[in-house]
């Protein structure tokens, strides 16, 4: 029990050693969002890893915000391009199903520009799959034409979520 504890608020203090946000930086790969941290002692990832990664968002972002979820994987590229990884090798995917449906819309409430709009550009410039459950797009009468450039449009989120994972796409717990 002593153990535990002393090993839980050691890691507390671990988290608060890294929580100064001038320790995050932009890039390399998207400037303008997902700044990370280095993190000294940190393993090196083994050359040659490849990652394939797949991001589930739901949650909305609040009303002219950016979504942090989405940005995850900005921060994702940034991360292990600066630690070594070749672009190449990172393949990422973003399945948005739920209130976040409307952050990959032009205007996600009325009369709103979406805050997210320059992130999704960079995301989908970038390589990233950014895909819309077709379910969700129905229910919240999102027509294609509502969309931002380069999302596509799934059956549902179900679907688009197991068939990347069986073309080889872990799922990020985000």
């Amino acid at each position: 029990m002593l153990r535990s504890l002393v090993f839980s608020c050691a890691l507390l203090a671990c988290g608060a050693a890294y929580a100064d946000t001038s320790d995050f930086t932009p890039g390399p790969v998207i400037a303008e969002y997902g700044p990370v941290a280095d993190v000294p002692g940190a393993p090196a990832i083994a050359p040659g890893t490849t990652f394939k990664v797949l991001f589930s968002v739901s949650e909305a972002a609040e009303a002219g915000a950016l979504n942090r979820r989405l940005e995850s994987a900005a921060r994702f590229l940034n991360m292990h391009v600066r630690a070594g990884v070749p672009r190449e090798n990172i393949h990422l995917a973003i399945v948005v199903h739920g209130g976040a449906a409307r952050d990959l819309t032009s205007t996600p409430r009325d009369g709103e520009a979406n805050a997210n709009a320059g992130l999704i550009a960079a995301l989908i410039a970038n390589g990233v799959e950014v895909w819309l459950c077709g379910q969700t797009a129905a229910a919240m009468d999102i027509d294609r034409e509502d969309l931002l450039p380069g999302v596509r449009v799934a059956l549902s989120a179900m679907t688009a979520n197991a068939l990347l994972q069986q073309n080889g796409y872990t799922l990020n717990p985000n």
